[in-house]
């Protein structure tokens, strides 16, 4: 069997291996699918991961997805049986998979600032440019992917504590203005949100770029310090600490130097959820975020958490996702991140999931043949 890196390799298995397949039911995915064939068809290929998968390994499957619609739990299983192949992604050295889950907030705004909204959700900066190995200055650190471009050259762009002490007002850069600096974080580490608006109107924001520096989470900070428990944090824990200790919350988020600029964006249909990193809406519960260096997007993984109960009526997750989305955070070829939805309750659902889990993926039969040799 092909063994794509020194850390990690993948082994041809049975459906029936995948545990509690007989119980999922995919057929969610396949408008999905038909989305991401719409996409590819119109628009540049997805790059192809370490793995080797690439969109045109996954095209033969989409089109013939195109025209399925399963009546229900079984034929859906079916349709994977009868065109894909399952492989199990193994970290060597014995480590387990890991998912955490992420979800779409929603944050309250005002169109006008004033002295209670007064956190602006901003646009991308005209002076934030790519960077890539092109146009690196020498020394520049190679993990920056934006930088601060001006006629002395390119630069590091402000961080965190620069952005929100001015450095970019009057610039018309605000998209709208939030009331809460701790739900503005917490939207910056999700990538985008539903803005509500005071008159009832939601519109929606999604990632456009960021400053460029590293994401440094809080709660790593927290633990370190030993203000949180590691057998109990969470997104619920740490808001709870910002909350209890007001004082503190300016040094805490500071620490974590990245920011996101986002991008406006129609809510077409309120039971999807953004467009992700795959260039198509994310759907609540099969949605799954990937290591982009590694993995290909579009392709079908199933994971199973037995750990991972509260999402599924108490019973082990087990289920079959798309990978449609990325972060700087997800690293690893058995690392996912779960789309729980958009809202509070799917703040609640997604704030605790830190479980193990195993990964496998969903070859297209064509594509599998081209492994086994």
């Amino acid at each position: 069997m092909k063994t794509p890196s020194a850390e990690f390799s993948v082994e041809e298995v049975s459906f029936g291996d995948l545990p509690q397949w007989q119980n999922d039911d995919p057929r969610e995915l396949f408008s999905a699918m038909r989305r991401i064939l719409g996409y590819l068809r119109t628009a540049k290929p997805y790059r192809t991961g370490e793995l080797g998968l690439s969109a045109d390994d996954l095209i033969a499957l989409l089109e013939t997805a195109e025209d399925a619609d399963p009546k229900d739990a079984s034929e859906a299983r079916r349709f994977f049986e009868d065109n894909c192949r399952p492989f199990r992604i193994s970290q060597n050295g014995g480590k387990t998979g890991f998912v955490t889950a992420f979800y779409e907030p929603e944050l309250q705004v005002s169109a006008v600032p004033d002295d209670v909204w007064k956190y602006p959700v901003y646009r991308r900066p005209a002076d934030l440019i790519d960077i890539d190995d092109k146009n690196r200055p020498e020394g520049f650190d190679p993990y920056y992917a934006f930088g601060h471009q001006d006629g002395g050259g390119i630069s590091y762009f402000a961080d965190r504590r620069a952005i929100d002490e001015g450095c970019l007002e009057g610039r018309g850069l605000e998209i709208a203005w939030a009331k809460s600096k701790v739900d503005l974080f917490f939207v910056h580490v999700q990538g985008a949100a539903r803005l509500v608006y005071p008159d009832g109107q939601i519109r929606r924001v999604t990632y456009a770029a960021k400053a460029g520096h590293p994401f440094s989470p809080i709660g790593r900070l927290l633990l370190d310090r030993g203000e949180l428990d590691p057998k109990t944090i969470s997104m619920q824990t740490i808001r709870a600490w910002l909350a209890d200790h007001p004082d503190q919350v300016d040094e805490v988020l500071w620490h974590n130097r990245s920011y996101i600029f986002f991008r406006e964006a129609d809510v077409t249909d309120v039971d999807l959820g953004p467009v992700a990193a795959a260039k198509v809406p994310l759907v609540a519960g099969r949605s799954l975020a990937v290591d982009r260096l590694i993995h290909t997007f579009g392709f079908p993984f199933y994971i199973h958490a037995p750990t991972l109960t509260h999402l599924d009526a108490e019973k082990p997750f087990a289920r079959l996702m798309l990978a449609l989305d990325t972060g700087s955070a997800i690293v690893g070829p058995a690392r996912g991140d779960i789309f729980t939805g958009s809202g509070f309750d799917a703040g609640e659902l997604a704030g605790t999931v830190r479980n193990d889990a195993d990964f496998y993926i969903l070859m297209p039969r064509a594509a599998a043949e081209r492994y086994r040799g």
